[in-house]
C-alpha cells in the first residue's frame, strides 16, 4: 500500500507557499471553519453547543452574511458575533459572461490576490470550476495558469467562498434540493489541489455536509496532475471522484508537457490509480487528455493509451486544446480527434470530447490566469524607448 505524508506536501523544490495575510480589522472569518472549530468558537463565548448548529445552518444552508439576519440566535449573541467575526466572501472584481452562457468571476481575496472560478451551465446540471491556489505549483506547458508562478495556497474558507459567491450570484439560497443551477463542483481551476490537500479536504467536507451546502461527493471531482503519494489519501479521506491530467502516453513526452512526471512517472501514477479507494465500474477514474496537433494525437498514441489503462475502471475525456496568448501548441484537427476517440471507444473506454466552453472570455480548460498577474507581467516587461 502506498504511504502518504501526514499533511499537505510542499511544492516541488521544497518551497513553501506564502500564508494569507490576516484581515485588517482583526476579525476572524467563520467561513471555512469545521463544525468542531465553529463549536470551539462558540464555547469560548460561553454559548451552548446547539448555537453552533444554528450558526452552521445560517451560514451554509441559508447563505446569510449579516448576523442580524440570523434571527434564531439571541440578540446578545448576534452582537458578540458581529464584534469578533465576519461571514465573508471573495470580492468579484470582474464578472464575465460568454456567448455560450459560461460565467467567469475574477475574485479578489482579502489580501488583494486574485483567483478565477467558472460556472458552466448545462440542461441538466451546473458545474462550478474552483481554484485551490493563487497561481500554480506546476508548469504544465499547455496550461495558461502554469505560466503564473505559485503565490500561495488558498485557505479552506477561500475555497468554500467561491462556491458561496456563485450561489449568491445564481440566487440559490437556501440550498435547493432539486434543479440546482450549481449542482457539481470540479477542482480544476487554478492550482494543484493535492499540493493544498489539507485545505481542500476541509473545504470539501464542508461542501458535502448534508445540513449545509449539501453537494454529494459523487458530484465533486478533483483533478490532479499526478501527486502520487496523495492520491490514496484523497480517496480515503474525501472520497470524491478522481480525474488524472494525463495528456501523454510516454514518459519522455509527459516530462515536457507535465513536468511533475519527472518525479512521478506514468507507471507510478497508474499504480496509484489502481489502488484508489472505492474504485469500481460505477465510479471510474477520468483521464483527461488535451489534444495537441502533431504532438500526442496519433493513432499509435491512442492504442498505447488503451494499453496503459487496461484493468482500470476508467473513461477518457478528450479535450480540444484551448489557445491562449503565446501558447506553444495548436489544437488537433477534428479528424485527428475523431480517429483517436474511435480507437479508445472501441476498446470500451467512453471517450467524450469536451465541448469547449467560455473560450471568448478565456474561461475554457487551461485558460485561467488572474488579470492582476497579467497586468503585473505587462508592467514589468521592458518598455520601448520613447521616440
Amino acid at each position: 500500500m502506498l504511504t502518504a505524508p501526514p499533511s499537505s506536501p510542499p511544492a516541488p523544490g521544497g518551497r513553501a507557499p506564502a500564508a494569507p495575510a490576516g484581515r485588517p480589522d482583526g476579525k476572524r472569518d467563520l467561513v471555512g471553519l469545521s463544525r468542531e472549530a465553529l463549536g470551539a468558537e462558540l464555547a469560548a463565548l460561553d454559548e451552548p453547543a446547539f448555537r453552533a448548529h444554528q450558526l452552521w445552518h445560517w451560514i451554509y444552508h441559508r447563505g446569510a452574511t449579516d448576523f442580524e439576519r440570523m434571527t434564531t440566535l439571541a440578540k446578545s449573541l448576534r452582537a458578540k458575533l458581529a464584534e469578533r467575526y465576519v461571514v465573508g466572501r471573495p470580492t468579484a472584481s470582474r464578472d464575465l459572461k460568454s456567448v455560450d452562457a459560461t460565467r467567469k468571476w475574477l475574485l479578489r481575496l482579502a489580501d488583494g490576490h486574485e483567483i478565477e472560478c467558472v460556472h458552466i451551465p448545462e440542461e441538466d446540471r451546473g458545474t462550478l470550476c474552483v481554484s485551490s491556489q493563487v497561481g500554480c505549483t506546476l508548469t504544465c506547458r499547455f496550461c495558461h495558469t502554469g505560466t503564473q508562478t505559485l503565490v500561495r495556497n488558498l485557505t479552506a474558507g477561500e475555497i468554500v467562498g467561491q462556491i458561496m459567491l456563485a450561489r449568491d450570484a445564481l440566487g440559490e439560497w437556501p440550498s435547493p434540493q432539486d434543479g440546482r443551477l450549481l449542482s457539481n463542483v470540479v477542482l480544476m481551476g487554478m492550482g494543484e489541489p493535492l499540493y493544498n490537500f489539507d485545505a481542500v479536504a476541509q473545504a470539501m467536507k464542508i461542501v458535502m455536509d448534508h445540513e449545509g451546502i449539501s453537494i454529494s461527493r459523487r458530484r465533486i471531482t478533483l483533478s490532479t496532475a499526478g501527486v502520487v503519494p496523495m492520491i490514496e489519501r484523497c480517496g480515503a479521506e474525501i472520497g470524491v471522484n478522481l480525474a488524472i491530467s494525463l495528456h501523454a502516453v510516454r514518459d519522455e513526452l509527459r516530462d515536457q508537457l507535465v513536468p511533475l512526471n519527472k518525479k512521478y512517472p506514468i507507471a507510478e501514477l497508474l499504480a496509484a490509480c489502481r489502488l484508489y479507494p472505492g474504485l469500481n465500474n460505477a465510479r471510474r477514474i477520468t483521464f483527461e487528455y488535451v489534444m495537441l496537433k502533431d504532438v500526442n494525437d496519433s493513432e499509435a498514441d491512442a492504442r498505447e493509451l488503451v494499453r496503459l489503462l487496461r484493468g482500470i475502471p476508467a473513461k477518457v475525456n478528450l479535450i480540444p486544446f484551448n489557445a491562449w496568448p503565446g501558447a506553444p501548441y495548436d489544437c488537433s484537427s477534428d479528424e485527428a480527434i475523431g480517429r483517436f476517440g474511435d480507437i479508445v471507444n472501441a476498446a470500451g473506454y467512453a471517450s467524450p470530447v469536451r465541448t469547449p466552453r467560455g473560450r471568448d472570455i478565456l474561461a475554457a480548460c487551461g485558460q485561467l490566469k488572474s488579470a492582476s498577474e497579467r497586468a503585473r507581467r505587462g508592467a514589468s516587461a521592458p518598455q520601448p524607448a520613447s521616440a
